[in-house]
C-alpha cells in the first residue's frame, strides 16, 4: 500500500475507534445559597472522572453514578445520584445540602478553658473541635461531649438547616 493511501486509511480509520464522550455539569447548594463540593463519576465500578463542581466534566456516555461532596464541612457529606450521559450531550447534576453551624465554648471558673470536644452522629464519631471554633455540619441530631481534665460533659444537639448552635460547656 502506497505511503499516501495508509496514512490517509489510518486518520480516516482513527475517529470510528474513540469512544463516545458526554459532559455532567455539576453545580452544589448549602441550604438553597450557591456551595462548593466535588464531585467522582463511575461507571460499572470504576472510576472514570472528577473534579470540582462548577466545571464541565467530560466522561464516557452511558449510565453513571455520580458522588457529590460537600466541602468545607466536618462531616463531609456526600449525596450519590445515577444519571445517563448522552453523546455529545451535557447532562446536569445539582444537590442541595442541608446544613448548621455548631460551636461549643468551654467555660472553667468564669473564664474561657481549653479541653476535648468530640462531635458524635449515633455511634460514629464524625470529627473534633476546639473551644470557641465553629464548624459546620449537616443538620440532624448530634451528640457533643466535652473533656476537660478528669470530667466530662455530653450535650444532645438538634440542628436544623440554616441554625448556629452554640454549646456551652462549663467544669
Amino acid at each position: 500500500m502506497p505511503p499516501l493511501v495508509l496514512a490517509v486509511t489510518l486518520l480516516c480509520g482513527a475517529g470510528t475507534v474513540e469512544a463516545q464522550t458526554g459532559q455532567i455539569r455539576c453545580s452544589v447548594t448549602e441550604n438553597g445559597s450557591p456551595g462548593r463540593g466535588t464531585i467522582v463519576v463511575e461507571q460499572d465500578g470504576r472510576e472514570v472522572g472528577g473534579g470540582s463542581c462548577g466545571a464541565t466534566l467530560s466522561v464516557p456516555a452511558g449510565k453513571c453514578k455520580v458522588t457529590v461532596r460537600l466541602d468545607g464541612t466536618l462531616d463531609n457529606p456526600s449525596k450519590s445520584v445515577k444519571v445517563k450521559v448522552s453523546p455529545g450531550k451535557s447532562t446536569p447534576v445539582s444537590v442541595d445540602f442541608q446544613t448548621g453551624v455548631l460551636e461549643v465554648r468551654i467555660e472553667t471558673k468564669g473564664q474561657r478553658g481549653t479541653g476535648i470536644v468530640t462531635v458524635n452522629r449515633g455511634s460514629q464519631r464524625i470529627g473534633t473541635l476546639g473551644s470557641g471554633v465553629a464548624a459546620r455540619v449537616s443538620a440532624g441530631s448530634y451528640e457533643v461531649v466535652v473533656r476537660l481534665g478528669g470530667e466530662e460533659r455530653r450535650y444532645s444537639v438538634d440542628l436544623r438547616p440554616g441554625q448556629r448552635r452554640l454549646v456551652r460547656a462549663q467544669f
